[in-house]
């Protein structure tokens, strides 16, 4: 199924594009077509910089804060798609490359995006919250754990 969809998006995808780029070039003329399509992809390196700065140091702000900057990361996936989607050249592209990088439509993506990793997350499953309570030695930091902390921390 992920197959069909891979060669849906990588196939019928740019014929789309290239009808859609013709059907406007057919209507208001081949010079103004490739301008749009030019401008729009200044356009799109701009706002990808711009809005890349934005979460950077808002990413930045959270790391100093002491927090795990869990949005950030996810605003800079999502602006980093949002930019290779405006750089792209065509106007379906375009427009998810605009709502990547506008952040009132990117905020609602991103909860989008949350909603489904979570829902994917680990401990979910039964099976995958046993083995987490499971103690596992990380390498180069093992020690002899006995279940006592007090201990363990004495024999360090």
């Amino acid at each position: 199924m992920r197959l069909l969809g891979l060669i849906l998006v990588f196939i019928l995808g740019p014929l789309v594009e290239l009808y859609v780029i013709y059907k406007v070039g057919h209507a208001i003329g081949a010079v103004p077509t490739l301008a749009i399509l030019a401008a729009d992809s200044l356009l799109g390196a701009w706002l990808m910089r711009s809005q890349g700065r934005a979460v950077w140091r808002r990413f930045n702000e959270t790391l100093r804060a002491g927090q795990i900057p869990h949005r950030e990361i996810l605003d800079g996936v999502l602006v980093i798609f949002g930019g290779a989607f405006l750089i792209t050249p065509g106007f379906i592209t375009d427009i998810f490359g605009v709502a990547l990088l506008l952040p009132p439509t990117r905020s609602l993506l991103r909860r989008v995006v949350e909603r489904r990793i979570g829902a994917r997350a680990p401990g979910r499953d039964e099976r995958i919250r046993r083995r987490a309570r499971q103690r596992y030695d990380v390498d180069g930091s093992a020690s002899e754990y006995d279940g006592d902390p007090r201990r363990a921390r004495l024999e360090r």
